[in-house]
């Protein structure tokens, strides 16, 4: 497949690159700062989100030109987090041109509290102290958007509420749109393993719009 990992020097997109190439994929790696490349299965290119909207939507468009899918792993600056939902759109909108299916990297904050359905994550301070509160924001929006726009073509992924690098294990847990969590309460996966995860999504998509993984229990 051609895939096109917008966000692709963060901590989940650069994650995301090593995984699909390790599938055999070839990969449009997109960013605002792109990393020199010594892969022939990777092209890194330039997509700067915060450029006026019509060179913004001319540089997503040469980035989605030839892809099968493309995965969104962006996150907000601090202060900046009311930039997510709009930046979402115009990725939504690009991929619509393009005829492809977008699987979002979202947040936790949108998810139900395991511990009240009528909860969400964002609310419950277990998961969400209020440090994370602003990003966790963010992704609320960040989901409402894609529910909200023409292009039906997506899918969320919301991570736990822990999310920091560590070991591909290559297993993890997947549920739907409740916040998954180990005996003792945490919630976490390593960013490697969400990567699998969502390289298997994008392989052989689910019938769930929106879903969530795990660290896979022992």
């Amino acid at each position: 497949m051609n895939i096109t990992v917008l966000g692709a020097t963060g901590m989940v997109g650069s994650r995301l690159v090593t995984e699909a190439v390790s599938r055999g994929h070839q990969v449009v790696a997109a960013s605002r700062h792109p990393d020199e490349t010594s892969s022939a299965a990777v092209t890194a290119v330039t997509v700067d989100a915060g450029a006026p909207e019509e060179l913004r939507g001319a540089a997503l468009d040469a980035a989605l030109g030839k892809a099968d899918a493309v995965l969104l792993a962006i996150r907000p600056a601090p202060g900046d987090e009311d930039a997510i939902a709009p930046l979402t759109s115009a990725v939504l909108d690009a991929a619509g041109r393009a005829g492809v299916r977008l699987l979002v990297i979202g947040g936790a904050g949108p998810l139900r509290s395991p511990r009240d359905p009528e909860l969400l994550v964002i609310d419950d301070p277990d998961h969400v102290p209020a440090a994370w509160r602003a990003v966790a924001a963010a992704s609320t929006t960040q989901l409402r958007a894609c529910r909200e726009h023409v292009n039906g073509d997506w899918a969320y992924l919301s991570p736990p509420a822990v999310l920091e690098p560590g070991t591909r294990t290559g297993g993890y847990r997947r549920g739907t749109t409740t916040l998954l969590t180990e005996p003792d309460g945490t919630s976490r996966i390593s960013a490697e393993d969400l990567a699998v995860a969502a390289l298997d999504e994008i392989e052989h998509p689910g019938a769930q719009r929106h879903f969530t993984v795990a660290r896979r229990q022992e």
